[in-house]
């Protein structure tokens, strides 16, 4: 797949988003019917509907990817995936169903093993963010689109981290005080990898959790925006992993040393 072709696939998929954001909104709207996955997590109709918009697009436009959602057992057995795509059709579920703002509608096309394209709409904030390459990640505003810097607003006697939770644990504390880090706000969906891409927000520093679907749009846009990902062992994040479990995470400002 060429570079042309993935910034079409991107561009085709935008209107999807949008509107999968606005069924999102009216099923909440009307009342969610919710239930508690085998693993103890929360979906609900919302999640499902949104899955089927998402994949079945997918499927139409990029028929010859394997696509690995969430909500599908689908393609997870599959080993050694190169090229596919990884769908989070809602991030930030518990924010969903509790009506908040923060959860985000994901897909990352994964090829050869890296994050060559991100998509992630935030419904309740109207915010949706793309990348199809380096120096390529766009944010449409007011129907206008916007080129992401991730270092547009960088202060190193500021540095502004975002946190998965307002206790942060001694690990990741660590991490903070190396990077000079001067505040901290909390934020749960892959919206945080948008904030960071923005220039909002500096980094985000993670023990290994969750799945390759949650970070793999944000992954790829942060990226193209010019940020850095790793492990923390500043290794890089490859994808197509055993169980699609995630190793350990900083997201950052490339003005970060």
């Amino acid at each position: 797949m060429t570079e042309l072709n993935i910034k079409k696939t991107v561009e085709e998929l935008i209107d999807t988003f949008l509107y999968a954001g606005k069924v999102s909104l009216d099923l909440r709207d009307k009342g969610l019917i919710k239930k508690i996955k085998s693993d103890n997590t929360p979906v609900s109709n919302g999640d499902l509907e949104v899955n089927k918009i998402i994949t079945q697009k997918l499927k139409e436009i990029t028929p010859h990817l394997p696509i690995i959602s969430e909500e599908t057992s689908d393609n997870k057995s599959l080993n050694d995936l190169k090229d596919f795509w990884l769908v989070d059709p809602i991030d930030g579920t518990h924010d969903y169903i509790n009506n908040l703002e923060e959860f985000t509608i994901n897909a990352g096309l994964i090829i050869n093993k890296n994050p060559a394209a991100g998509l992630i709409y935030a419904p309740s904030k109207k915010r949706m963010f793309y990348s199809y390459g380096e120096n390529s990640a766009f944010e449409i505003v007011n129907g206008k689109t916007v080129e992401l810097n991730c270092s547009k607003n960088f202060d190193k006697n500021e540095i502004k981290f975002v946190s998965y939770s307002n206790k942060i644990k001694p690990e990741i504390e660590k991490i903070h005080e190396k990077f000079n880090v001067k505040k901290s706000v909390r934020m749960k969906s892959s919206l945080k990898f948008c904030v960071i891409a923005a220039g909002e927000y500096d980094g985000y520093v993670a023990e290994p959790r969750a799945y390759e679907w949650d970070i793999a749009a944000g992954h790829a846009i942060l990226k193209h925006a010019g940020g850095i990902v790793t492990d923390f062992e500043n290794k890089e994040i490859k994808y197509g992993k055993k169980n699609f479990k995630n190793p350990s995470l900083i997201l950052k400002s490339k003005n970060i040393l």
